[in-house]
């Protein structure tokens, strides 16, 4: 997770900068740097070592599925 969260700081660090209207040459660095971080987060994402026992047939755990003919009513 700590590639996410340095290539979102760099990110957001451009999109300030360019902002401000630093110089060109600042902002188009660190543009190139954050490109090639986002390269390497992605792959450290996919290549982490993560399992779980979960199935699609959980689905998202925030909140339950409802079923299409358990209507609530809103009378």
């Amino acid at each position: 997770m700590i590639y996410v969260v340095i290539t979102t700081l760099l990110l957001i660090t451009v999109t300030i900068m360019s902002a401000m209207s630093l110089p060109f040459n600042w902002v188009f660095y660190l543009t190139v740097l954050g490109q090639v971080m986002v390269v390497i987060m992605v792959y450290k994402v996919l290549t982490d070592n993560y399992t779980t026992d979960k199935t699609f047939d959980h689905f998202y755990e925030d909140r339950p599925i409802k079923v299409p003919y358990e209507r609530e009513n809103y009378r």
